[in-house]
Order: C-alpha cells, then structure tokens, then sequence
C-alpha cells in the first residue's frame, strides 16, 4: 500500500461516523403546501422533496446556510438537498410564491 492510498483510507474511514450518522427526511408538496411548514435537522441530514401535487413544483433557495434551485419536477417525482451546514434555510417554490418553509439545520 502507498502511502498516498494509505491516507486517503484513512481520511475515509474518519468520515464514515459522520455520513453514517446523517438522517434523510421526506417532505411532500401536497395541496399546493409544505407537509412540514418547519423542519429541524441536523448539518449532514438530507431531505427528500417528494411533489405530491397535480402540478409541477420548483423547489429552491437563495439563504446563505444553503443555496440550490431543484429545477421543475411533476407529480411523484422527488429530488432530495442535503444540507450540511447550520443555519435557517428559507424554501420556496419558484412556480407557486405562497408555498414556503424553514429549515433550521444545527451542528
């Protein structure tokens, strides 16, 4: 084994607990809403948004503890963010501006 491969596995096997640990959460948009109008995860978690609705939905955020834009998804799709660091994630829908929640993401 060289030494370069030797730590690399080691600075794997040091990152295990920490993706072991993270939890995935499931939000769905259903009846042009949130399920979860507040979420509290930790830094590492992943939610899952899962579109529920008739219509498509564009899940997004421009806060400063996370940004992304999932882009348009239809009914039954899911894509999933995982957030890893703290703060308050403010999510909306780029199609449907009355559809928001938060996302407080601790260490």
């Amino acid at each position: 084994m060289t030494n370069h491969f030797r730590h690399f596995a080691i600075a794997l096997v040091a990152l295990l607990p920490a993706v072991a640990g993270a939890a995935q959460f499931q939000v769905e948009q259903k009846n042009m809403a949130f399920s979860s109008p507040t979420i509290k995860i930790k830094a590492g978690d992943s939610i899952e948004f899962k579109n529920a609705d008739p219509v498509s939905h564009n899940i997004f955020s421009i806060s400063d503890a996370k940004t992304f834009d999932l882009g348009a998804f239809t009914t039954g799709q899911s894509k999933a963010v995982t957030f890893d660091k703290p703060g308050t994630v403010d999510v909306e829908c780029a199609i449907h501006p009355s559809m928001k929640m938060k996302v407080e993401v601790e260490k």
